[in-house]
């Protein structure tokens, strides 16, 4: 089996600053795969939230380009737990690909040398095998709250949870009955080992929560994404609660 690192850096709002920090310097031979316009479908607002999943097709080309394919372990990295890594494992895993892993600390953990500029990446064949059974869709998410045995997590910093602030949706607070499970410091708490419940994770705009999800899978619990996420959810006027 052959390993492939993969740059996932990113930085919201700075649609630029991932190429230019993997140019900077990376992990020798790594690609390099863009959260905005790789691991992302453009932004779909009140149908698919801020980054919707990327189409099949459309990922397995970058994918392909990145070197990815059959007998091809994936390492991603980011800036340390920042979602672009978690995002692409999740992805990887959506689209039939089990072989991946995300590099624990980031790229500050790498003890090696770094190089600058592009790489030669040897493409390969990515073949996209969805899953379905590893998302929920709004409406979805609105059956399970109704039928009350769901777990709903959130994964964005407690004071946009609250709902004291909210820079960047239209409205501010959480989807009623959600928890707090902040990205930044995951801390899987005891009462989810073993839960029958089904666990749904979401942040602002599905790329963070994908941490949550990786964390939750490391502690053997299995939880699905939403995808659209807050950004899709407030952008519907959907029921919010606050605090």
């Amino acid at each position: 089996m052959r390993y492939q690192f993969v740059d996932c850096r990113w930085q919201l709002g700075h649609l630029e600053r991932g190429r230019e920090l993997y140019l900077e310097g990376h992990i020798p031979g790594a690609s390099f795969l863009d959260v905005e316009r790789q691991l992302s479908a453009p932004p779909a607002g009140a149908n698919g939230g801020r980054h919707p999943l990327p189409p099949a097709a459309d990922f397995a080309r970058a994918a392909g380009a990145a070197g990815i394919g059959p007998g091809v372990f994936v390492v991603a990295y980011d800036q340390g737990m920042t979602g672009g890594a978690a995002r692409l494992w999740w992805l990887l895993r959506h689209f039939g690909h089990d072989d991946a892993a995300v590099l624990a600390g980031g790229l500050a953990a790498w003890a090696g040398p770094l190089r600058s500029g592009e790489e030669g990446i040897e493409a390969a064949k990515f073949v996209p095998r969805p899953r379905d059974d590893d998302t929920v869709t709004a409406e979805e998410l609105e059956a399970s709250i109704a039928a009350g045995r769901l777990v709903l997590l959130d994964a964005r910093a407690p004071e946009r949870y609250r709902g004291d602030v909210e820079p960047i949706d239209p409205v501010a607070g959480h989807i009623p009955g959600a928890r707090n499970l902040p990205y930044v410091e995951v801390s899987v708490p005891d009462d989810l080992a073993g839960t029958e419940d089904e666990v749904v994770v979401y942040c602002g705009s599905g790329i963070t929560a994908c941490v949550d999800v990786l964390a939750l899978e490391r502690a053997g619990v299995s939880a699905k994404l939403y995808p659209g996420s807050w950004s899709e959810w407030s952008s519907r006027g959907l029921p919010v609660e606050h605090g």
